[in-house]
């Protein structure tokens, strides 16, 4: 049952390590939005540690909120609902992220969503002003970041048909443990990406998985070996700043070529199923990579689809696409109960996607 509303939705993002807070109006107008970024607190370490995260969402959550409101000029009691990514992600900040969603919407008695996060992503480009026209259903997604790396079919809100992802590693986490070997750190997807501006991109002809095979899968684990082989045939510690350009660009070149040549045939799989089809969405960290959208254009304008990628501060994890998520739900009655329970999994396209009134 459709439900009408005329307030602001509020939006919390904390299922890795941002902290995200994000107040919509009900056309999905961003009235005020914040992230932090705990890259300082996980650099030393090469990755996420969840418990850091964790204590980092609950130290910096709540004043973030209250500034957020703020800002926006909406009272707690003037919101439609309140929305928050329950999964997947770590279970650690997704509780906390929950539990402030929860405390609110009890306190005020407003409505509670708990958002898919990669319903969020998946949902993005339907924000007024990012597709000219809109972005009718159904559409092709392609999510790429550093866990997720899938082709999906969005029919509808919280109607969503996998047509292929990942064997093995995702395309942002080839790029991340590429980038460390390279030296470059964590997180490595920018670094390498402009190490790989000054290389040459033909140099190394490193494999391509699954080109041209039947089916929208990917694989990205027989690359990282390929590229780890040729990084060890130099002495520890002595590669050459030109030949880490160089094997830099050769991989992120190798990576853009199967993104393009996997969601070709994920694009003909989607018209041949939804023939009124033309929209491909890329959305994920990965999709900040300017080689990756050069090359998923070119393939989208050869299959007649129209490529759009959201503006990068909307490609990574953000509170904007989880409140719009949750004005989507809400538009359509769907609420959740204050018993949800966060899911440190939550695939897609599960058949508890579309819950009814809570």
């Amino acid at each position: 049952m459709a439900f009408s509303f005329t307030g602001p939705v509020l939006g919390i993002e904390s299922s890795c390590d941002e902290t995200a807070t994000a107040v919509l109006d009900r056309t999905g107008r961003v009235l005020a939005e914040a992230v932090h970024s705990q890259l300082s607190d996980h650099a030393p370490f090469g990755g996420v540690v969840p418990e850091i995260a964790a204590r980092a969402h609950l130290a910096i959550l709540p004043a973030q909120v209250r500034d957020v409101m703020a800002r926006a000029g909406v009272g707690f009691a003037d919101l439609a609902g309140v929305a928050a990514s329950g999964g997947p992600g770590l279970i650690g900040g997704l509780i906390v992220g929950s539990q402030v969603a929860k405390g609110i919407a009890l306190a005020h008695r407003l409505p509670y969503v708990a958002v898919n996060h990669l319903e969020a992503h998946a949902l993005t480009a339907r924000l007024p002003g990012l597709v000219e026209d809109g972005a009718p259903f159904p559409y092709l997604l392609l999510l790429v970041s550093g866990g997720h790396c899938q082709c999906v079919a969005v029919e509808g809100v919280g109607r969503y048909v996998r047509l292929g992802g990942t064997i093995d590693d995702a395309a942002g986490e080839a790029f991340d443990k590429v980038a460390k070997l390279l030296g470059l750190g964590w997180p490595g997807g920018p670094a390498l990406e402009r190490l790989a501006a000054t290389g040459d991109a033909r140099r190394h002809d490193f494999p391509r998985p699954l080109l041209r095979r039947e089916g929208c899968d990917f694989s990205f684990s027989g690359l990282k070996t390929a590229v780890a082989r040729v990084v060890g045939t130099y002495p520890a510690g002595a590669l050459p700043a030109a030949d880490a350009a160089d094997i830099a660009a050769s991989f992120q070149r190798a990576v853009a070529e199967v993104l393009a040549d996997r969601t070709g045939h994920a694009m003909a799989t989607m018209r041949a199923r939804y023939p009124t089809a033309r929209l491909l969405i890329v959305a994920g960290g990965v999709a900040a990579n300017g080689a990756v959208r050069t090359a998923l254009t070119r393939e989208a304008d050869t299959r007649g689809f129209h490529m759009v990628a959201p503006p990068v501060r909307l490609c990574t994890d953000n509170a904007v696409m989880v409140a719009w998520a949750g004005l989507e739900r809400l538009r359509l009655g769907w609420t959740d109960g204050l018993d949800f329970a966060p899911r440190p999994r939550w695939p897609l396209d599960a058949d508890g996607m579309r819950r009814g009134l809570a």
